[in-house]
């Protein structure tokens, strides 16, 4: 397969000065040393308004490689994250100035409220948020998807947002998952395929149902593995991998 790179035109998002700015400037430079982007279907991320972007996620790194493509497909990149984060000093200022969504730990009984909310604040502001469907790095021995989160599913139906799915492929050759960073060769190349938006309306309406929630947060992880299968020239495995059935601490999720 050939990946090619995505060029367009940028969003007022990305032309209005803000605190990216800078950011971009620092980040953008530095990431480009240790990675050579190639993004391909970046037409899929929409120009203006709100929506999901739901990436694999299989490598500490990969947060700045989503972010630093995001930029370039003309969006400001905006994670979900733990609230607890927002209470570090200086990083918690950081997070609130680039306009970091917090969620709640996985099983509070604010976790409702607050993705209603989320989805919201999103709305009104026409901004895009990324999240990890997975909650955490995938436990997977080859780095396939693992079984998802409901809290990308979980604000997209809140707020009848899209969700669109992403994969990214090689970074892991920059940073292992739990491994150490490998500076050289430097310039790895790292391969982004972006897929059009899931389609969800058969559970429209049923954002409050957790078994609806479990079918749709399926359907997404079901198209992320696709598009992680088409950029590794492989087929996903036919039954995601589930910590919980190989004896695995879920450490660091967001959501149930």
């Amino acid at each position: 397969m050939t990946v090619a790179r995505t060029r367009r035109r940028a969003s007022p998002e990305k032309t209005r000065p803000s605190i990216f700015w800078p950011l971009a400037g620092i980040v953008v430079p530095l990431a480009g040393v240790m990675a050579r982007i190639e993004i391909e279907g970046g037409e899929n991320v929409p120009m203006e308004g709100a929506y999901v972007l739901a990436p694999n996620h299989y490598s500490e790194f990969d947060p700045v490689i989503v972010a630093v493509a995001t930029w370039r497909l003309g969006r400001a990149p905006r994670f979900l994250v733990k609230e607890g984060l927002f209470r570090v000093p200086v990083f918690g200022w950081a997070l609130r100035v680039t306009g970091m969504i917090p969620v709640a730990r996985a099983g509070s009984a604010a976790t409702a409220k607050q993705t209603i909310e989320t989805a919201e604040r999103l709305i009104a502001a026409g901004s895009g948020v990324i999240i990890y469907p997975e909650g955490s790095l995938t436990r997977d021995p080859d780095l396939w998807p693992m079984r998802g989160k409901t809290g990308a599913v979980r604000v997209a139906l809140s707020g009848d947002l899209p969700v669109i799915p992403m994969a990214t492929w090689g970074v892991q050759k920059i940073l292992p998952r739990y491994g150490k960073l490998s500076l050289w060769p430097p310039r790895k190349r790292v391969k982004i395929l972006v897929g059009p938006p899931v389609d969800l309306s058969a559970y429209a309406g049923r954002g409050s149902h957790h078994a609806s929630l479990v079918e749709a947060t399926d359907v997404v992880m079901d198209r992320i593995a696709a598009l992680e299968g088409e950029l590794r020239g492989e087929t996903p495995p036919a039954e995601r991998w589930d910590p919980t059935q190989h004896g695995q601490k879920e450490t660091g999720r967001l959501e149930p």
